[in-house]
């Protein structure tokens, strides 16, 4: 009898004209961890969702336990032993923690919810797991990192025998990343599998038994982890090898251009008087643990966040921007960490989230050119190499690395002199991060003032000119990329926690 709890066999799947998958086979094993990597639109979350219920699959066959199944919807799989931890949150943001876990599935007692046995099973479920969560809070009120702690938590809770985790480091601090894997490794004692979506390759070979790559809705490598290495996944990944991670920073900072001057904030949480410069043409970097303060410094900046003492200088004039209009009318941009929430319309098309930012640019006699338009999101799609059947698709039909090359382009095209970068490259794959990486650095040549949020440290210390650590809510120190390292990034993180 095959010990392995999943094998999916000439699964096909098409939409429309294009074919995502491509006779895609796939075996995992009980009580182990598949990883699954590929370019953003390979097909990775696809095959899952086709798995969950979500989509329908074209062809093929799915078995779990030896038995053929076909889940119509994500309830089904759930009470199949199927869970999935989406990449993109999908929350009830005005409930508590506990009204998230039992959604679907409250219990009762004398025809009424039992409150009190929620309760009970929830605090259970998250000292069994070693996980300190308010149960009692409204998930809004909790951090990105927070809220997908409560979703893998969730997964954990149907007793699932198997469960697809979907980029699910992606918001989460170097410690929260370490519990997960300490909560997949006991689970695998117990028998439960993993299929671990990533485009995090040290990540891959610290966690997972074997690994699949897709590439363009096939299957082009399964192998035990121990028996590859970085450079064979990355070359089955984009066909191609990459010789090195980063391109060369090869930009020279000019004169001092951005200040930001005893920056404090008015509500909660506080930033304390943040105070740095950045010159014309640099790359600066901005590191620190999740909540620390970077994001809603940058939101600072840009007129999100209302800011009680300080200055905003540039070119040595003062700003005050009492608005995201405010900014940019004097040419900011601002990439903001969650997409799907701030970051894009979910029910645009690429055309319409490319250009809407910029709607001026593209009129005739005052009255919008459709032609300038599609023009734009076409120039867009080639610079951003944003795999897409179409500038009339819809942006929600795209991965979530094509949806960030979407918002990124969006920005382009205004022609940014100060660019916020928030988790520039949340999500996406090693080959689209080089081009990524190429053009941050290429903005910078052309005389762009950077400011870039990571928590990816080989990301920061690969990309930067100069890097500030923030630490609760304040600016710790800046150094020198090419002077500094780990050690001292670490270091500085703690310095006020």
């Amino acid at each position: 009898m095959s010990d392995n709890v999943l094998e999916i066999k000439g699964l096909s799947k098409s939409f429309a004209k294009n074919k995502v998958l491509n006779g895609i086979n796939l075996s995992v094993k009980k009580g182990s961890v598949m990883g699954l990597m590929g370019e953003n639109g390979a097909g990775k979350s696809t095959m899952m969702k086709c798995l969950f219920g979500i989509y329908a699959k074209d062809e093929g066959q799915i078995s779990l336990n030896g038995r053929p199944i076909d889940f119509k919807t994500p309830k089904e799989a759930l009470e199949n032993g199927v869970a999935m931890v989406h990449q993109e949150l999908n929350q009830c943001l005005d409930r508590t923690v506990i009204d998230n876990l039992f959604l679907g599935r409250y219990p009762t007692r004398f025809g009424v919810v039992d409150e009190m046995k929620m309760s009970r099973e929830a605090s259970k479920l998250f000292a069994s797991l070693k996980m300190n969560v308010n149960t009692h809070a409204v998930m809004r009120t909790m951090s990105v990192s927070q809220r997908q702690m409560v979703e893998i938590a969730k997964a954990v809770s149907y007793n699932a025998k198997i469960i697809v985790l979907d980029e699910p480091t992606s918001s989460l601090t170097e410690p929260e990343v370490n519990k997960l894997f300490s909560i997949v490794n006991e689970l695998k004692q117990k028998g439960v599998s993993f299929v671990y979506i990533s485009h995090k390759m040290d990540e891959i070979f610290q966690i997972c038994d074997e690994v699949s790559v897709l590439r363009d809705g096939n299957m082009v490598l399964t192998s035990p982890v121990k028996e590859t290495n970085m450079d064979k996944l990355i070359s089955a990944m984009v066909g191609r090898s990459l010789d090195k991670r980063f391109p060369d920073v090869d930009n020279t900072p000019g004169k001092d251009y951005l200040e930001i001057r005893n920056l404090s904030t008015k509500y909660e949480p506080h930033l304390q008087e943040i105070s740095f410069t950045v010159k014309k043409g640099e790359i600066f970097g901005l590191y620190g643990l999740v909540g620390a303060g970077r994001s809603e410094l940058l939101e600072s900046i840009f007129g999100i966040r209302t800011i009680a003492t300080g200055d905003i200088v540039l070119d040595g004039k003062k700003l005050r921007f009492n608005s995201s209009k405010d900014a940019m009318s004097y040419n900011f941009a601002l990439v903001t960490e969650e997409r799907k929430f701030n970051g894009m319309f979910g029910k645009g098309t690429i055309e319409f989230n490319t250009t809407i930012t910029n709607l001026d640019s593209y009129k005739t006699a005052g009255i919008l050119s459709e032609r300038k338009m599609q023009d734009a999101a076409n120039r867009e799609i080639k610079r951003m190499h944003t795999k897409c059947t179409s500038p009339d698709e819809l942006i929600t039909a795209l991965s979530g690395g094509n949806q960030q090359k979407v918002i990124i382009g969006k920005w382009m095209e205004r022609e940014p002199n100060v660019f916020l970068l928030d988790e520039p490259t949340r999500g996406i794959d090693v080959g689209a991060k080089y081009e990524i990486y190429q053009l941050i650095i290429q903005m910078a040549k052309e005389g762009k003032t950077i400011i870039v949020v990571s928590s990816e440290m080989p990301e920061i210390l690969g990309i930067t000119n100069r890097i500030a650590v923030m630490s609760n809510h304040r600016l710790a120190g800046i150094v020198n990329t090419k002077e500094t390292n780990q050690e001292e990034l670490l270091r500085l993180s703690d310095k006020y926690l």
